[in-house]
C-alpha cells in the first residue's frame, strides 16, 4: 500500500497566491506548529523587513517588445531547472504536513525545481532521496571534526550531490515566539498541547495520529549521522552540539572531504561571501534565516547587489521574504542567480501535501511568466537593475504589519503594497 497522505480534498485549489496557503494553514495548525513555522526572533525586526525590502523597489517595464518565446528557466551547477526558483529548507516540516519533506520534494521534482531538505527534519534523508534523487541536503554542523565526517559521509552515502551548510547559527535565536506559543523541541506532553491538538481535528487525525500509526514518533533523523531525539518526550532532551567554535577552518575540513556541489548559506557580508569563495564553496545563499536568528540583521534582499558585485560570476543565490513573482524577478533584477523560498510550501503542504506544493508552484510560476512578458523581457538573463526604481529611503512607514497580517497596507512614494509574512524556516 503507498504511503500517501489521508484524503485532503481539493481547499488547495482555492489558493490564487501564496499568502493564501498562510491564511488557510493558520486555521487548520495548532497555535503551537503554526506559530512555530511563521514567526522569527525578539521582535521581528529582521522578519518585516525581509518584506519591506521588496517593496522599496519599483518596477520599471519596457513596452513594444517581442515576448512571445519568454522563458524562466536557468541553469545552475549544471543542471537546468524550469523557474529561477526552488524550495528552501524548513525544519520539523513532517510536523506541520504529513510527510511534509517528501511531499515537497516529490513536488519539487514533478516541476523541476530544487528542493532542499533540513537537517532538522523528522524523514530519515535516504528516505527523502529515494524518493526525490536530485534534493539537495542542508546540514548543521556537529561541534566536532568526528561527527562532521560521519554526517558528511552518511549523507554522501544517500546519494545527496548538493551539500548546503548553513553558517549563520553560532548559537540558537532567541525564539521568543516560541516559547509563548508552547513551543519547544522536544516537544513536552500537556494539557495546553492536547488542547491544540483536539481543537484542530484535522492536524491531529491527518498529520499527527497518521504518522503515529504509519512511522511511529517522528525523531530529529538528520542533524547528525546517529538518530536524534524524538520529536515528543517529556524528558529527552535534543543534542544541541555546541557551534561557537566553528571557523574557516571547518569548512576547508568539508571541502576536501566533499566532492559534490558545496554553498554556504547564511551569508551576509561582502568579506564572508568572498572568503566562502576562496575556501571553495561552489556558491553561496545570501541569507538571515527567515528573520529567526540575529533580529535586526538586514534583509539579503538589501546587501544582495553589493555580494554580487563582489563576486562577480558566482552563484549566489537568496531567500528571505518572497511571496510574488514580482519577488523573484526584483531579486534576480538586483543579480541573484536563483532564489528560494520557505513558508509558503511549508503551509501548501500542510493543506494540500504534494498536489498543494505543485499547485503553489505553478502559481508562482505562473506570476513569474505574466511579469516578465509585462516587463518586456523574455529570459531571466534579461532581467538587471535598470528594469528597477529603488523609493526615497524612509518612504516605508514604520509601522508593519505582524507576521501574519497582510491587510495593513506600508505608503510607498504615494503607492500601497500589502506587506506580508517572510522567509523559510531552516
Amino acid at each position: 500500500m503507498p504511503d500517501a497522505a489521508p484524503r485532503t480534498g481539493r481547499s488547495h485549489t482555492r489558493m490564487l497566491a501564496l499568502n493564501d496557503f498562510e491564511i488557510a494553514a493558520k486555521r487548520l495548525l495548532p497555535r503551537t506548529i503554526f506559530g512555530y513555522v511563521s514567526g522569527g526572533v525578539e521582535d521581528n525586526q529582521s522578519l518585516r523587513d525581509n518584506r519591506a525590502a521588496f517593496a522599496e523597489h519599483g518596477l520599471v517595464p519596457r513596452v513594444l517588445v517581442d515576448v512571445s518565446q519568454r522563458s524562466q528557466s536557468v541553469t545552475l551547477f549544471g543542471r537546468t531547472y524550469d523557474s529561477p526558483f526552488g524550495i528552501a529548507p524548513m525544519g520539523l516540516s513532517a510536523l506541520s504536513a504529513y510527510r511534509g519533506d517528501i511531499a515537497m520534494a516529490c513536488a519539487a521534482r514533478a516541476t523541476n525545481v530544487p528542493m532542499i531538505l533540513s537537517g532538522s527534519s523528522l524523514i530519515p534523508l535516504e528516505d527523502v532521496i529515494r524518493a526525490a534523487p536530485e534534493t539537495w541536503f542542508q546540514a548543521y554542523l556537529p561541534g566536532n571534526a568526528e561527527r562532521i565526517d560521519a554526517l558528511l559521509d552518511r549523507v554522501g552515502a544517500a546519494g545527496v550531490r548538493t551539500l548546503v551548510l548553513t553558517v549563520d547559527i553560532p548559537v540558537y535565536g532567541n525564539r521568543e515566539n516560541n516559547i509563548r506559543n508552547g513551543f519547544s523541541t522536544p516537544l513536552r506532553p500537556s494539557l495546553r498541547l492536547a488542547w491544540d491538538g483536539v481543537t484542530h481535528p484535522r492536524w491531529l487525525l491527518g498529520t499527527f495520529l497518521h504518522t503515529l500509526v504509519r512511522h511511529g514518533m517522528p525523531h530529529f533523523e538528520n542533524s547528525f549521522a546517529e538518530r536524534g531525539a524524538p520529536v515528543l518526550s517529556p524528558n529527552v532532551l535534543r543534542d544541541f552540539t555546541g557551534r561557537d567554535h566553528l571557523n574557516w577552518r571547518h569548512v576547508d575540513q568539508i571541502r576536501r572531504r566533499w566532492k559534490g556541489e558545496l554553498i554556504l548559506k547564511g551569508v551576509l557580508n561582502v568579506a564572508d561571501a568572498r572568503m566562502a569563495r576562496e575556501h571553495g564553496a561552489d556558491g553561496v545563499i545570501v541569507s538571515n534565516h527567515g528573520g529567526r536568528q540575529l533580529d535586526g540583521a538586514l534583509s539579503p534582499l538589501r546587501v544582495l547587489p553589493d555580494i554580487v558585485s563582489a563576486l562577480g560570476a558566482y552563484p549566489v543565490m537568496m531567500d528571505g521574504g518572497i511571496r510574488r513573482g514580482t519577488d523573484v524577478v526584483k531579486a534576480l533584477a538586483l543579480g541573484a542567480t536563483f532564489v528560494f523560498v520557505g513558508r509558503p510550501f511549508a503551509y501548501a503542504a500542510a493543506i494540500g501535501g504534494q498536489a498543494g506544493v505543485e499547485h503553489a508552484i505553478r502559481l508562482l510560476r505562473e506570476e513569474v511568466d505574466r511579469d516578465m512578458a509585462l516587463l518586456g523581457v523574455s529570459g531571466c538573463g534579461e532581467l538587471g537593475p535598470e528594469l528597477l526604481f529603488r523609493a526615497t529611503p524612509g518612504a516605508i512607514h514604520p509601522a508593519t504589519p505582524p507576521v501574519s497580517d497582510t491587510s495593513m497596507p506600508a505608503r510607498i512614494n504615494g503607492s500601497t503594497a500589502c506587506l506580508a509574512a517572510t522567509s523559510a524556516p531552516v
